[in-house]
């Protein structure tokens, strides 16, 4: 018998998931997170899940983690005193960065702290040329004293990012020796390994911002990793990166900056999984937790891949899933704005104290507050009753929000899902009607531990006809773990005209990359019948200042490779802009290959149907709110766990497990398909 565990650690829960090899058994558990030290509540968790299917840990086979340990530390500005060794003239580059303002129209918005004091940038002479020859030799004693600076300064982490330091990183890399020789506790990182692409500022935020998190991520991994090996599980440790694959402790200490969507990646690729299962290709993600949601759009059964994104106001150039956050969660606190209006989040509650009915302390209502007072939540308790809950409390705190709106309790506890329905419909249209997607056409995946509480109103107010209910929703990015691949990504910029001239260069580019890639299979272990690897080109029209990826097929690079990138660019241009220029000249920009490394995944097997009546999963009643029906509705309650596959349910009601709760509104249906995924649709 072999387990497979997938372990996501979000900001106010820790779900575990558990996948018997042998049998196919799955079982879920769910732990509060304990943010002064996440490791902790991960072992704990680890531990009551193996003690809970009675496995011991020696039999742990495998072992996956999606964490917000980076993401944290980038928002809370919790990372390491950084210090910068960058080319001459170049110090005030990462605070001046594009000269955009956060908001257009906001005079007095303010740009995200800068991650490195000026007095900890420091300037060297060098100078390369984009064509890759050297005009300025590098100082090797101006670097010395440099560092020697940055060391009394009590720096921990230092980045080092020159100009054109990708074209040719020899410069970058000597700066790396020296401070391996001269300061080797610092944690020290170059541009040409964490972002090897062209745009200085860009490639330099990249690389601060790794530099920032690395003591944070490589503290955090060698203590979660010696908690592990006291659990006694031997299993090599994988963590997630914002690409949705998964890489080795020691990868992912050394690229912090790849894992900032560590933990939703992981949610996507298990609704994409869920989605296939269920026959369903165009999907539109709705992963609600305790603090955020977090949506993505799967067109055909695939996520876009972005090669650079604002992440909390600073720009990574690293592959990630194109995720759209916005702090919108269960523990997201209601209030009232100077205006008098009501508004809820981003602010939130966190796992400690949590909302007021945890009764911890806190006296500001949240989104799971407002969902206890309605009664779609369970208004005693939590987690399958591991975890009581005070509806009295919570009712005081929506009446003293109340008297300051001038509404009654009810009407304020059901203002409070208005307003954060309509914060996460405007996040979903990011993802969909602004990138030329109609919502209408897709199904909506809801998972997170309030995902299924809320998918209903939000398809209703998208008019997105079906909703999808994984069968464990609140813990899908945990068992994402157990469905993703290893993976890495390797790219270079090289600016070439599309046309014929161009095969022998595309052909020694891609030659490179797939060199590299394969050095990576190599220190991976991964056998040669499990490697995979796909191509694309970032290409646009000449003088445009972004990109659009375009895959290119395997196989010599021939002039129909040629047609193929022309016929791809003028698609991806069509969709996202709405027009083709005919005759104007198509640049390639940057050429990359995905790297995947296929390993056992968790299988599932359908389950014969066991007719309609739905009867005998029915466990009581409990009067909701709805004002839909006027008010107070008897609502059946359904057990999830007796649900089966063919059984059909009738809305109004409510379907509660211990990872999450479903509401199915008035005018709709349910119905358990054979992989006992819940289908909601309008009826």
């Amino acid at each position: 018998m072999a387990w497979r565990i997938g372990v996501d650690s979000g900001g106010t829960f820790t779900d575990v998931c558990l996948f018997d090899d042998a049998t196919g058994r799955i079982e879920v558990w769910k732990v509060p997170s304990t943010p002064d030290d996440p490791s902790r509540g991960i072992a704990g968790g680890i531990a009551e899940g193996i003690a809970r299917v009675g496995a011991v840990p020696a039999e742990v086979g495998y072992f996956g983690h999606g964490t917000t340990v980076a993401t944290n530390a980038l928002i809370q500005h919790r990372g390491a005193k950084t210090g910068l060794i960058t080319t001459d003239g170049f110090r005030d580059l990462l605070e001046i960065g594009r000269q955009k303002r956060p908001d257009l129209y906001d005079l007095q918005a303010d740009k995200p702290a800068t991650l490195v004091e000026r007095s900890m940038r420091l300037e060297v002479a060098e100078r390369v040329l984009h064509t890759g020859a050297v005009e300025t030799p590098l100082d090797i004693a101006a670097v010395r004293r440099a560092v020697a600076t940055l060391k009394a300064a009590g720096a921990q982490a230092v980045a080092v990012s020159f100009l054109y330091g990708f074209v040719r990183p020899e410069h970058e890399q000597a700066v790396l020796r020296i401070l391996a020789e001269d300061f080797p506790d610092a944690f020290a990182c170059a541009g040409h390994e964490v972002a090897p692409e062209f745009r200085e500022y860009e490639r330099l935020s990249t690389a601060v911002v790794n530099a920032y998190l690395g003591p944070v991520m490589r503290g955090y991994i060698q203590l979660l990793a010696q908690r592990l090996a006291d659990l006694g599980i031997a299993a090599a440790p994988h963590l997630t990166q914002s690409n949705g694959g998964v890489i080795g402790f020691g990868a992912a200490a050394r690229l912090p900056v790849r894992t900032v969507l560590s933990g939703p990646s992981t949610g996507v690729v298990g609704a994409q999984a869920v989605g296939r299962l269920a026959g369903l290709d165009n999907l539109i993600t709705f992963d609600m937790g305790g603090t955020s949601t977090d949506v993505a759009l799967l067109a055909n059964g695939e996520s876009r891949l972005a090669s650079e994104a604002v992440v909390h106001g600073y720009p990574i150039k690293a592959p990630m899933l194109d995720i759209h956050t916005v702090g919108a969660g269960g523990g997201s606190i209601a209030y009232v704005d100077s205006g008098g209006l009501l508004k809820v989040g981003p602010r939130s509650a966190g796992a400690s104290p949590g909302p007021v009915c945890y009764a911890l302390g806190s006296t500001e209502p949240t989104v799971t507050d407002a969902n206890v007072v309605l009664q779609t939540l369970n208004p005693h308790y939590l987690l399958g009753g591991r975890m009581a809950v005070r509806q009295d409390l919570a009712q005081a705190a929506i009446a003293g929000l109340a008297g300051r709106l001038g509404m009654d309790g009810m009407a304020t506890a059901q203002g409070i899902l208005a307003v954060v329905t309509a914060n996460m419909a405007k996040a979903i249209r990011v993802i969909s009607v602004q990138r030329g997607h109609d919502p209408r056409d897709y199904t909506l995946v809801a998972f997170g531990g309030a995902g299924p509480l809320h998918a209903a109103r939000l398809a209703r107010e998208l008019d997105i006809a079906r909703i999808l209910v994984p069968r464990s929703p609140g813990i899908l990015c945990a068992m994402g773990l157990l469905l993703t691949d290893l993976r890495a990504d390797f790219a270079t910029t090289r600016l070439i005209p599309l046309g014929a001239a161009a095969l022998p260069a595309i052909s020694e580019v891609f030659d490179g990359l797939a060199i590299r890639a394969q050095q990576w299979f190599s220190e991976e272990g991964i056998a040669p019948d499990a490697r995979r690897a796909t191509r694309t080109v970032d290409m646009r029209y000449a003088g445009q200042n972004y990109e659009l990826p375009v895959a290119l097929p395997d196989g010599p690079v021939t002039a129909a490779s040629l047609d193929t990138l022309a016929e791809g660019f003028a698609t991806a241009h069509q969709r996202m802009y709405g027009f083709v220029a005919e005759g104007e000249t198509v640049q390639l920009v940057t050429f990359r290959v995905e790297s995947t490394g296929r390993v056992r995944k968790a299988a599932f097997q359908p389950r014969r149907e066991r007719g309609a009546d739905a009867s005998a999963a029915v466990i009581g009643t409990r009067e909701v709110w709805l004002p839909e029906a006027g008010g107070f509705v008897a609502c059946p309650i359904y057990d999830r766990e007796k649900l089966d596959a063919g059984n059909r349910i009738a809305g109004p009601a409510i379907v509660e497990q211990m990872d999450a709760t479903t509401v199915i509104l008035p005018g709709m249906t349910g119905r358990v398909e054979p992989y006992l995924n819940l289908i909601l649709e309008a009826s």
